[in-house]
């Protein structure tokens, strides 16, 4: 296993140590927010554990993903609120 990997966050590669989180790519992005609410208001991470559903993104097109909960693989495609293809 290589000791990194890219991946795409909102079309930006990012290079990440092999074992890292969805989460914890967007978050070394720099990404401002991970979702927005009903309301549109940006939200952010909060448990990071699995139990909240505030990491929710894109990845690999599959909406609404617990990003927390899924480890980075080569290529993989995450679009955060900000950054959600129709």
């Amino acid at each position: 296993m290589p000791d990194t990997i890219t991946v795409n966050v909102n079309g930006t590669a990012v290079s990440v140590p092999s074992g890292t989180t969805a989460l914890a790519a967007i978050l070394i992005a720099g990404a401002p927010s991970v979702r927005r609410s009903v309301g549109g208001s940006p939200r952010g991470p909060l448990c990071a554990m699995g139990v909240c559903f505030e990491c929710r993104a894109t990845v690999n097109h599959r909406r609404h993903s617990r990003t927390c909960q899924i480890l980075c693989t080569p290529e993989m495609d995450i679009r955060t609120g900000e950054q959600v293809d129709g």
